[in-house]
């Protein structure tokens, strides 16, 4: 029974034998005793060390919610703090370490802390429970939660309500602030200012007033939101935008969202484990395994389910015109109106691996381009991004994705360099909604680092032999990067240098060499002459 339970302790970073505070040594008794009160301590919300699965680190984790297993455990859903959502799972009460739990902070408490004296609460409401003094749940804070009432009491008279009504309002009056007359124009909340110089290098005054990294909210407003929210503010950079397809920056999802709700998906000759919470009907949550047909997107609950619907199903792939082909690589233009059952279903597989993602269902305002690799089966759906018919910010992606198993293979890349081809013949400059998944800002950098560099590299010496000169609006004219991506991608490489009075472009031989070695690396590439497409102009009601 003792060596039980030292192993019991080791497992959570405790020797049996060792003393507690020069007390004498802990009978198996009392350290099981402890070890359930360490866990009886661990509640939704609090954070505390945590193994990380196959890996010896313990990063500090906060505990999202709690199941009831038939032996009596309990299993716990954690996230793992300043990691990516993609990392949270379901972990045992042998990965945790129960010694140091931090309680979870209440703002309405006016004290930030728990009562009492010695180590039970610190000033800003958390407090680490020791082996020797877990915290407990005491009768009177028991009572407290559970007289809470289960919904919002209805306002009094006297109270200003938020309608609906009151919120398009303050909406529509933001954004008759933007266009008052006299205000310089600006994107995102960030000055535009400082154009450059038509004629030669870039002008002193367009690096002043930019930031290194332009950073836009952009979210969809939902009409079925909580009428008792207050509208933002004109200066507070979370305002939402009135149309887009992500998430605002710094809200926080519900419970049910922060977790993941499907365990596998069957897609083609793949299977799949998703990364976060996307909106499938409830009856398939709680199945092992969620099969999708891979040329409609139709999800079904049984492999049997599955084989019945391909013997019906004619699409060999997506709906829609395909606008390229080259090679085994093509495209496909979606209207989302048209086809709205596909672009739905495409909508809920794509927000399994985007975490900002929140446009579902109202898919009538966006296109979406799906690339397809294709064999003698037919087209299998490789990534997709879609765009805004008509956008007033000038994005030209709202979403884009890379499926996991064809990531790390260029076709990333590959999308992006395609939508930046169609920014090219609508004769226009483009840029991605923000915020970018991490490793959506990755392959952007890298994109427009790149293109960028090509663009310079191609620059011809002037007939005395001086440097050539080019200007930040040829750049963008040549590349249809908006400018505001241009300026922060030479920002972050350092390239830009204040020498006597003009701001240049100094290129070392280092950085040439890395990129004609990755460029040469990068054998998928978009072929102007392989695409069939002409822009259409969505203003007119018509074309819908």
């Amino acid at each position: 029974m003792a060596n039980a339970m030292n192993e019991t302790l080791n497992g959570i970073g405790v020797d049996g034998n060792a003393l507690l505070n020069g007390a004498a040594p802990i009978s198996s008794l009392n350290a099981e005793s402890l070890i359930w009160d360490g866990l009886s301590a661990v509640s939704e919300g609090c954070r505390l060390p945590v193994r990380m699965r196959q890996s010896d680190d313990w990063p500090k984790a906060e505990v999202i919610s709690i199941r009831n297993k038939e032996d009596g455990k309990r299993d716990f859903y954690v996230h793992f703090v300043d990691y990516n959502k993609r990392l949270d799972e379901w972990v045992t009460e042998e990965r945790l370490d129960t010694r140091r739990i931090e309680q979870p902070t209440h703002r309405d408490e006016k004290s930030g802390g728990g009562a009492g004296g010695g180590g039970g609460g610190g000033r800003d409401g958390t407090g680490t429970t020791g082996i020797n003094t877990p915290r407990k749940l005491t009768l009177q804070s028991s009572v407290s939660v559970s007289s809470v009432p289960s919904r919002p009491s209805s306002p009094m008279e006297d109270e200003h309500v938020v309608t609906g009504s009151t919120l398009h309002a303050a909406l529509q009056k933001r954004q008759a602030r933007k266009r008052r007359p006299g205000q310089s124009a600006s994107i995102d909340g960030h000055d535009n200012t400082g154009n450059a110089t038509p004629g030669g290098n870039i002008s002193a005054g367009l690096l002043s007033d930019i930031p290194p990294s332009p950073a836009s909210p952009s979210g969809a407003l939902n009409a079925s939101s909580n009428a008792n929210t207050v509208p933002a503010t004109p200066t507070n950079p979370n305002t939402p935008r009135m149309t887009g397809s992500l998430a605002v920056p710094g809200q926080h999802d519900d419970v049910v969202t922060r977790m993941k709700n499907i365990e596998l998906i069957e897609l083609g000759r793949h299977r799949i484990k998703p990364w976060y919470f996307s909106p499938y009907p409830q009856e398939l949550v709680n199945l092992p395994c969620i099969f999708i047909c891979e040329f409609c997107l139709k999800y079904v609950k049984s492999q049997k389910s599955l084989q019945r619907h391909l013997t019906k199903c004619t699409l060999k792939h997506p709906p829609g015109n395909e606008i390229y082909r080259k090679g085994n690589i093509s495209f496909f233009e979606i209207d989302g109106r048209k086809n709205k059952a596909y672009a739905q279903n495409l909508c809920l597989v794509a927000k399994l691996f985007l975490d900002h993602k929140t446009l579902y269902y109202d898919t009538d305002p966006f296109l979406f381009y799906v690339m397809c690799e294709m064999d003698d089966r037919g087209f299998h759906i490789v990534g997709y991004f879609s765009k805004e018919k008509e956008s007033s910010e000038d994005y030209n992606v709202a979403c884009i994705l890379t499926l996991p198993q064809y990531q790390r293979k260029g076709f990333g890349k590959l999308l992006i360099e395609f939508s930046y081809e169609l920014s090219k013949y609508e004769g226009k400059t483009g840029s991605p909604e923000k915020p970018l998944s991490d490793l959506g800002l990755l392959s952007y950098r890298s994109y427009w680092t790149h293109a960028i560099l090509s663009v310079l590299l191609d620059c011809k010496k002037t007939e005395d032999d001086l440097p050539p000169n080019i200007t930040i609006n040829e750049i963008c004219e040549q590349t249809s990067i908006k400018k505001e991506d241009v300026i922060s991608t030479l920002q972050k490489l350092n390239l830009i240098n204040y020498y006597k009075g003009q701001y240049i472009l100094t290129l070392n031989k280092e950085l040439i060499e890395k990129h004609h070695k990755e460029m040469g690396k990068r054998s998928l590439r978009i072929d102007p002459r392989h695409l069939h497409w002409t822009p259409k102009d969505w203003s007119k009601r018509s074309k819908w």
